[in-house]
Order: structure tokens, then C-alpha cells, then sequence
């Protein structure tokens, strides 16, 4: 019998349109004789829709209330122990075996939604709640490695209200520095800072994502990516791909605007010795987080031959550009066998977590 995967996908975090096209192409991508995928959209608004058919991907380049018929709103309930979509309209309740969840950025890829599912008792593809939680705010993803002595790169903090010197932050990460919103992705809010004026003005941007902003050194190298997918100290590496970027940096306009934005060398043209210190370190970085399922490791290689860890990505693309699983495919893995890879372990992870008895 086949497995029903609910496909989860929008969300209200500045990705929404990006997890949209992941999901298009995981939908066209799933093995339909061994799943039936049930699409769940979620507005920006936050409300969380059924679509019956995969139009939602030609209709919607994104999901708002005012757009979308009301009787297809639902929940996702636990009854008798087990995982349901409740019809809001009808009340009549579906069963689903897993979720497959794709909402990138804040509320889909920080452990929120990961602790819904714990709570539904619902087996979902992706990393749970505390790797999802801390290698999304890449204040404590740093302060993890750290621990773990993988390189990384030097940073600051600044929150929000207090009062930031441009002097400071340039005299302990030196110029250009980069800063970024410490809880996003797809390179929302991040800009790289030459000037004091610069500073002033685009800090106030990185604001507009979070609370908190990450003000990082910058590394001249080349920007190198590699995938992980397993179970934590049951992970692999494929192989590495390289990003040379046509612009400044690998900001949110060359990923999704511009099209000669970034070219992507997969795989990437490094000695043995590159590839296998990569691959280490993505594992290594992987476990060190408590990942599971899937991740994609950025890095940076040094003109010297030094590797660094540039953050950890729990929830990767699966857009037409996205490295994960492009990677996957030069390593050798379809892109049709990957995602069947990722539901599979979702059912793995849920069994070995249901084996642990809960206290009363």
C-alpha cells in the first residue's frame, strides 16, 4: 500500500516563494508507486490549506488567504495516537503516514514545525527539533563548533537596541565584514559591509529579519558545498560542488534574480586530499549539530589550502538550482531514489524514537 507523504510547503518566513519551488520539484520528483503525496500549503498569513491537484505549482507563485478558497483550509490533528488532516469544512479526517516538510527560513526550518510533528507523533523527513533549532541561529550553530574545534569563522553579535560601533566590530573582524540576520537563509538581509555609512544604512535592514545579527569576517576563498543525508553517526558525504559567483557575493539576487547570477561546478575541482578533508568536516559538522535526515555544509577554501565551515543548512533547496541535490545525482544517487532515501528515513528516525519510553 502506498505511504501518504503530506508535502508541506509556503509558511510565513521571507523564503515562502523559494520553498514553493522546492516542492514542485520534489512533487515532480517522488516515486508515485510507492507514495501518494498530499499537497499542504501554508499562506503567508499562516493558514494552512489542501490543494487536490499539483496546479497549486502553476497557479500560485505564492499563497495568500485572499486568493484561495476557504473550504480548502485544515489542521493537522493526533486522534487515538495517530497523525490526521482535519477537513476544517467537512470534518472528515485524513490519514498521512509522514510529512515532507520544505518551508524554508523561520517557522519551517527552526524546530517549530519539527515539534508539531513530535506532538502529532507524525514521522517527518529533516532534522528534528533542537538540530533544526540550533543550526538555524547561527549565533549558537558557532558556538557549537567552536566547541567542537571545527574551523569557523570570527564573529559578533548585535542585538537589536543596543548601540553598535562600526569601529568595534571593524577593529576585531577587520573590512569588508559581512552581516546577516541570525536566523534566516537564502541570503535575506545579508550584505557586505566596506563603510561606516554603508553600515548604518544596511544594518538596518538585517534588522527587519531578526532581533539578532551575525557580523562575520570575511574569507576570500572559494565557496564549496557539500551534502550530508543519514541518521546522526549513520551520515554520508557526497560529493562537494563548488558556487563561483558572478557577483560581489552569493547574495539573494544571484541565487533567485539573476540567472548568470552563479555558475554551480559539480563536481568540484579539487585534489583527493580536498575532497575527503570536505567530506570530513560536512559529517563531522552534521553529527556535531544532531542532525538527521538531511544537510547541506557550506565552506570556505582558502587560497592556502585552509577549510572553514560557513554555516549548516537543515532544510536545502530543491529548486532547479539548489546544490543538495545535484550533488546527490554526481554522487550517484537519482534525484527520484533521494527523495525516496529521505522518507524512508523519516519512518527509521520515528521507530527509533518511539523506542524510548516517555515518563508519567
Amino acid at each position: 500500500m502506498k505511504k501518504k507523504i503530506a508535502l508541506i510547503f509556503g509558511g510565513r518566513s521571507a523564503e515562502h516563494e523559494v520553498s514553493i519551488n522546492s516542492a514542485k520539484n520534489i512533487f515532480k520528483a517522488m516515486d508515485l508507486k510507492m507514495f501518494e503525496p498530499i499537497l499542504l500549503g501554508v499562506s503567508k498569513q499562516g493558514s494552512w490549506y489542501r490543494f487536490a491537484a499539483a496546479d497549486v505549482f502553476e497557479n500560485f507563485k505564492s499563497l495568500n488567504d485572499n486568493d484561495l478558497k476557504k473550504e480548502e483550509a485544515i489542521t493537522l490533528i493526533s486522534f487515538e495516537e495517530k497523525p490526521f488532516i482535519f477537513s476544517l469544512r467537512t470534518q472528515e479526517k485524513t490519514a498521512i503516514d509522514a510529512a515532507f516538510p520544505i518551508i524554508h527560513g523561520t517557522m519551517g526550518e527552526d524546530g517549530t514545525l519539527q515539534g508539531y510533528f513530535k506532538i502529532l507523533n507524525l514521522p517527518f523527513v529533516g532534522c528534528g527539533v533542537l538540530a533544526s533549532a540550533i543550526s538555524m541561529d547561527k549565533e549558537y550553530m558557532k558556538r557549537v563548533m567552536t566547541e567542537a574545534h571545527i574551523p569557523n569563522s570570527k564573529y559578533l553579535v548585535l542585538h537589536q537596541g543596543e548601540t553598535t560601533s562600526f569601529q568595534d566590530i571593524s577593529k576585531n573582524l577587520g573590512l569588508p565584514f559581512f552581516i546577516k540576520p541570525a536566523n534566516a537563509g537564502s541570503s535575506v538581509g545579508v550584505h557586505k559591509i566596506k563603510t561606516e555609512a554603508d553600515f548604518k544604512v544596511k544594518i538596518q535592514d538585517s534588522f527587519l529579519y531578526d532581533r539578532k545579527v551575525i557580523a562575520e569576517e570575511f574569507i576570500q576563498g572559494r565557496e564549496i558545498e557539500c551534502s550530508v543525508l543519514g541518521l546522526n553517526l549513520k551520515s554520508q558525504a557526497s560529493l562537494p560542488g563548488e558556487l563561483v559567483v558572478h557577483h560581489e557575493f552569493y547574495s539573494y539576487e544571484a541565487k533567485y534574480i539573476d540567472a548568470d547570477g552563479a555558475e554551480i561546478v559539480i563536481p568540484a575541482h579539487l585534489t583527493e586530499t580536498q575532497i575527503q578533508q570536505i567530506q570530513k568536516m560536512a559529517v563531522q559538522t552534521f553529527d556535531t549539530l544532531f542532525c538527521d535526515g538531511f544537510a547541506r555544509v557550506d565552506f570556505f577554501l582558502k587560497p592556502n589550502g585552509q577549510v572553514y565551515v560557513n554555516e549548516i543548512n537543515t532544510l536545502p533547496g530543491f529548486t532547479k538550482i539548489s546544490m543538495y541535490p545535484k550533488m546527490w545525482e554526481a554522487s550517484g544517487l537519482k534525484y527520484t531514489d533521494l527523495i525516496t532515501k529521505l522518507i524512508e528515513l523519516s519512518f527509521e528516525k520515528h521507530q527509533l524514537d518511539n523506542q524510548i519510553k516517555l515518563s508519567f
